[in-house]
């Protein structure tokens, strides 16, 4: 039987050498998103999603990637690019699932006073159990782990690099607030918040000594901080981008003045601030025209490259990235292709609308109950009278007001069977705050939840 074995892998060798057969150069399966219903302490009762790419180093890294108000973690996964970059550079991603209801709901809680403190409980606490469970599963390392997300999850990446400086070696806040702008829950909701009201401005030394009363006494090495936000981005305020530079300068102690500017892609300009031995410490993107739809295309691989995964078998780079931009994938020039009209009946929407005197928010969710994926789409809904949106997020609208086209952005043109994509926007009401009665996805008509 040995030998039998022998002569069966020599010829083999000779077929694969002589071009016949191809070599076997990994596993034939694809990795998918898992859900882990156990994982440790959960005092935030989130749910964990973690995405383990088939080829890894023997101690990967860990990004934790958060989603924004009225999303989940299967939504982020199938909605931005850290999945696919983690099968390229072979790091592990870890996706929560917020289930707290201030707000919008299924925001990440960033205001409550458990939430606050340091081990205090909540969904920072959930998270870190997450990250614990990782560690011991898959041998992940413990020194590069990192954090990242879009507007609640954005606010969540800012407030657990604060909390747990020790765990996180750098993260990458897409349309976020700075640590501790929230009072409490009833401080969250757009149209009551003072922190994302558009008024909020505090000097960077109470912006540091916020970040430096999370953790009483810590004076071990700091993660290093990339921030994103659109100037155009009325939900979250852009101005709010100013207030986290500052805070995150006045940790590392950095002059409040960038030691470089620069413009790495058309209407993306970047201010970095490096420390007296050139380490690049803060990085932060303003994104021109752009509103509260972050990240778009190419996004995720700056904030990658930013950790230091684009090569999985080295650590984070201790000095600063080079001068020109890391590779990124622009967005299309022409709209997607869109798959034939659904047959009616095979698409579900449930609407989420937060109202206060004279705005609202409205999260659309878009369910493909089909059996076919959709790839590249655009719902169809009509907006009340008086209504009128002033900015969106996770799709483009138009017009602004009476009949409106929401249309995919570049990341998330696709729709699995039985998948679901969210998107929404904020908008102006003269009284009536009411959500539309009717939705179609490429032109069939959906049912509405």
């Amino acid at each position: 039987m040995r030998i039998r074995r022998k002569l069966l892998f020599a010829l083999a060798a000779s077929l694969v050498a002589a071009g016949l057969v191809a070599p076997t150069v990994g596993p034939a399966y694809a990795a998918s998103l898992t859900e882990v219903t156990s994982f440790g302490d959960n005092p935030g009762r989130m749910r964990m999603h973690v995405y383990v790419p088939d080829n890894r180093p023997a101690r990967p890294a860990v990004v934790v990637a958060m989603h924004g108000c009225g999303g989940s973690g299967p939504g982020f996964y199938s909605g931005s690019e850290f999945a696919s970059l983690a099968d390229r550079y072979g790091y592990i991603v870890i996706y929560p699932s917020a289930t707290q209801q201030a707000g919008f709901g299924n925001c990440f809680d960033t205001w409550s006073d458990a939430a606050k403190r340091r081990g205090g409980g909540s969904d920072p606490v959930s998270i870190i159990s997450m990250i614990r469970y990782v560690q011991q599963q898959y041998a992940a390392n413990p020194d590069r782990v990192y954090a990242t997300g879009s507007s609640s999850g954005g606010m969540m990446t800012n407030h657990m690099l604060a909390l747990y400086p020790d765990v996180f070696k750098a993260g990458a806040a897409f349309m976020g607030v700075p640590y501790n702008c929230f009072a409490n829950a009833a401080d969250y909701p757009p149209g009551s918040s003072q922190c994302t009201g558009g008024n909020m401005n505090r000097t960077p030394q109470q912006w540091g000594d916020a970040v430096r009363q999370a953790y009483p006494g810590y004076s071990g090495p700091r993660p290093r901080v990339q921030l994103w936000h659109g100037t155009s981005d009325t939900l979250v305020p852009y101005s709010l981008l100013q207030e986290t530079i500052e805070q995150w300068t006045n940790v590392f102690g950095l002059s409040q003045t960038p030691t470089s500017t620069d413009t790495p892609q058309a209407n993306w300009n970047r201010r970095r601030y490096a420390d007296s031995g050139g380490t690049v410490q803060v990085e932060a993107y303003s994104i021109q025209g752009a509103g509260h739809s972050l990240p778009s295309g190419g996004m995720a691989a700056s904030a990658i490259a930013f950790f230091g995964l684009t090569d999985p078998t080295t650590p984070p780079p201790t000095t600063p990235p080079p001068t020109t931009p890391p590779p990124t994938t622009p967005p299309p020039t022409t709209p997607p292709p869109t798959t034939p009209p659904p047959a009616s009946g095979t698409c579900r929407v449930t609407v989420d609308v937060n109202a206060w005197n004279t705005g609202l928010t409205e999260n659309i969710t878009v369910t493909n109950t089909g059996t076919s994926a959709v790839n590249g789409w655009s719902v169809v809904f009509t907006l009340p009278g008086g209504q009128t949106i002033t900015s969106g997020w996770n799709a483009t609208y138009s017009p602004n007001s009476g009949q409106v086209t929401a249309r995919n952005v570049a990341y998330n043109g696709g729709i699995p069977a039985n998948g679901s994509v969210s998107f929404g926007f904020q908008a102006t009401h003269t009284g009536n705050n009411a959500r539309p009665s009717s939705f179609t996805l490429n032109g069939a008509s959906c049912t509405v939840a």
